[in-house]
């Protein structure tokens, strides 16, 4: 009786069309939900980048300071014009050594 329903010439159309038009969504479906996927992620790495980029601002208005500024760029061995550099060693053992001896 189920079978007798399908094999009408109209139903039978009627049920291929839904099928051809279903294959002919398929790589559009498909490629919409990878696209999905993707800009998810891209949303991410947008948020995760926004905070870091808020975090370096954040530590520029802080170099930027005079101390701050001056304070890095002795820790990376930068002197001013004119100055001399002088590296002195064994500062951590003179630093033992003095608290012992008191």
């Amino acid at each position: 009786m189920l079978l007798r329903a399908f094999t009408r010439p109209t139903r039978l159309l009627a049920l291929l069309g839904l099928v051809f038009a279903g294959f002919l969504y398929w790589k559009p479906i498909g490629s919409y939900l990878h696209t999905k996927r993707v800009l998810q992620q891209r949303h991410a790495e947008v948020e995760r980048l926004q905070t870091q980029n808020a975090s370096l601002k954040t530590r520029i208005a802080e170099a930027g300071t005079g101390d701050a500024l001056i304070r890095e760029a002795r820790r990376l061995g930068l002197v001013k014009p004119g100055e001399r550099l002088f590296i002195v060693r064994g500062i951590q053992a003179w630093r033992a050594n003095h608290h012992q001896g008191n």
